[in-house]
């Protein structure tokens, strides 16, 4: 396998256990927890925070672990990511996050694919979403800029861990994991009518994002994928 085709496969597979863990910890958490939303919401956060630590560990050294086409988009514009990779990283991205919501269903025996019938399109949830998103884009990239991109893995998990419950739309962040939730009727989905608005809000969250890290770190960085692979050193793995 040639170095591009392995850096899509990891991205889809990575977008793809982004999903299953998103969308089937949402399930797991109804059935464990009914009727206690409070606690529901809890229990996909720690299980999304956890879970996305992990995947980052396993696949920044390939890919720089995005699983966000905002996440590229921007890697890109900050001249680190050749605009090659964005064309593929995209689609795979996509693909991977639908891939994990119907593979999240199937493991609790619901139907492979149904449509969310969650109504999220407000104006409370769009403002939500363009903070959730630029907040994540400066946490990566301000990272990565000021030499610390060892520290991304952790502090991805706990900016979204966190994120649930200070934006009310409980950060989705990511136009890929909005597409793939569509397809997951259960507490983490999102209603097709809803998912256009929540990406452009993405969509306008991550240019701000980026004109932040512009204005805050405007050294240039070694971007995601160089960069994050040092988190997972054995020397700085955990630290």
């Amino acid at each position: 396998m040639s170095d591009f085709a392995r850096r899509v496969s990891a991205e889809f597979l990575g977008s793809l256990l982004l999903a299953a863990l998103v969308v089937g910890s949402g399930i797991a958490a109804q059935q464990l927890s009914p009727g206690d939303v409070g606690l529901q919401l809890l229990e996909n956060a720690i299980a999304t925070a956890l879970g996305l630590f992990a995947i980052i560990l396993v696949f920044a050294p390939i890919s720089g672990a995005h699983f966000n086409p905002v996440v590229s988009l921007v890697d890109a514009a900050l001249g680190c990511r050749p605009w090659r990779d964005v064309a593929a990283y995209v689609p795979a991205q996509v693909l991977g996050c639908v891939t994990g919501a119907v593979v999240a269903n199937l493991m609790f025996a619901l139907p492979a694919a149904s449509v969310s019938g969650t109504e999220r399109l407000t104006a409370p949830h769009l403002l939500a979403e363009v903070i959730a998103t630029a907040g994540l884009v400066l946490v990566i990239f301000s990272l990565v800029r000021s030499g610390r991109a060892n520290l991304a893995p952790a502090a991805v998990g706990a900016y979204i861990g966190a994120a649930y419950f200070f934006t009310s739309s409980a950060s989705f962040a990511n136009p890929a994991i909005t597409i793939g939730r569509m397809f997951s009727d259960t507490f983490a989905g999102i209603a097709p009518s809803a998912a256009p608005g929540y990406v452009a809000a993405q969509l306008v969250g991550g240019l701000l994002g980026f004109v932040l890290v512009r204005l805050f770190y405007p050294a240039a960085g070694h971007g995601v994928g160089a960069a994050a692979a040092k988190a997972v050193e054995p020397a700085t793995a955990l630290r």
